[in-house]
């Protein structure tokens, strides 16, 4: 049955998409719950129309989204984390740790946008893909340190741990934030 898509399915496709799907398909999911409707002619004119509106829509909001991704990618999140033996992490950070640190920088990203393949288990620096849209996919710096370590400077005596207070947020995660240009 040939349907064209009223909202974005995932695994299927985009607002106003022509395809070919199965008869069942069609009838018990996508036509009941308002994702499609039957491409016949009349709905393929209206579609036609209000693609084009959608299209200027999309150019739009793109623009903002780009603005947006633009500003993300100069953030650079540290998490100082507890370790162990042989630098093993106690426990992991997730994409849930990182919208928060994000949240924390001031902008509310949904952790489902953040594209982290696995949770982060070793200390280190990594590069996190973000993807506000499907043609925006911004990435992140996302760095692992010991607690106690500063900037490169591991701190290792009980003296020198209590002598310097350290300054963290609430959810123990610290926010610097990445300039280009020279400074």
């Amino acid at each position: 049955m040939k349907v064209i898509l009223k909202e974005n399915v995932d695994g299927l496709g985009y607002l106003g998409d022509l395809l070919t799907v199965a008869d069942g398909y069609a009838r018990n999911y996508l036509l009941p719950r308002g994702k499609a409707v039957v491409a016949d002619p009349r709905s393929l004119k209206s579609f036609e129309h209000l693609k084009r509106v959608a299209a200027q829509h999309t150019k739009k909001e793109l623009q903002g989204l780009e603005e947006l991704g633009n500003k993300i990618g100069q953030v650079s999140l540290t998490f100082p984390v507890q370790t162990g033996k042989d630098d093993k992490l106690f426990g992991s950070v997730t994409s849930k740790d990182i919208a928060e640190g994000l949240e924390g920088q001031g902008f509310a990203i949904d952790r489902r946008k953040i594209q982290l393949a696995q949770p982060l288990k070793e200390l280190g620096t990594f590069s996190v893909p973000i993807k506000l849209h499907r043609e925006v996919v911004k990435e992140i710096s996302v760095a692992l340190v010991k607690k106690g370590e500063k900037e490169g400077k591991e701190e290792t005596t009980v003296e020198a741990l209590q002598e310097s207070p350290e300054v963290e947020s609430e959810e123990g995660v610290e926010v610097t934030e990445e300039r280009g240009g020279d400074e």
